[in-house]
């Protein structure tokens, strides 16, 4: 078999992970299937519950960023995030869905704790090449900002998860 994914009935046999980096009022999500970005989009939070309704039954798996605790005194909109977090993960389905530390994903991709999120873009444009254009599209094009960070999620999840390798 080649390396094209099969598409049944308008969807790739491989499974569907949804990386997803969460805010305190809006949240960014990439969906990644193995071999391509399915799409990247950025709502508001209330939006993304209602996008994680319909996304729960085209989608395999969630990964979301977990809050970490880096020892520093936070404010109201990291435990606000973190409210978030579990209102994602109850409407996707906590079955389906890992929650994924930030230093999971930075040993994974750049094989150092430390690094930031320069460091994990510039993993991701290592590893599918150089970010694309609306005038040269590629395997990057849509992905900006806190997109990228949905991306290594995805891709983390995708590379360490028994059901997708």
């Amino acid at each position: 078999m080649s390396g094209v994914p099969i598409e049944i009935m308008g969807r790739t046999a491989n499974p569907i992970v949804l990386g997803l980096d969460p805010g305190p009022t809006e949240s960014c999500i990439v969906a990644y299937d193995g071999q391509r970005i399915l799409y990247a989009t950025l709502l508001p939070n209330q939006e993304m519950l209602a996008h994680l309704l319909v996304e729960k039954y085209n989608a395999d798996h969630l990964a979301i960023e977990m809050i970490e605790s880096y020892g520093m005194a936070v404010g109201e909109s990291v435990f606000t995030t973190c409210v978030w977090i579990g209102r994602f993960q109850q409407q996707f389905g906590a079955d389906r869905t890992a929650l994924v530390g930030r230093k999971k994903v930075k040993l994974h991709l750049c094989h150092n704790c430390k690094a930031k999120d320069s460091n994990i873009r510039q993993a991701l444009i290592d590893r599918f090449g150089e970010p694309s254009s609306k005038k040269h599209p590629g395997f990057t094009y849509g992905i900006s900002g806190h997109a990228w960070q949905a991306l290594a999620l995805a891709v983390y999840y995708w590379d360490t998860s028994p059901v997708c390798v």
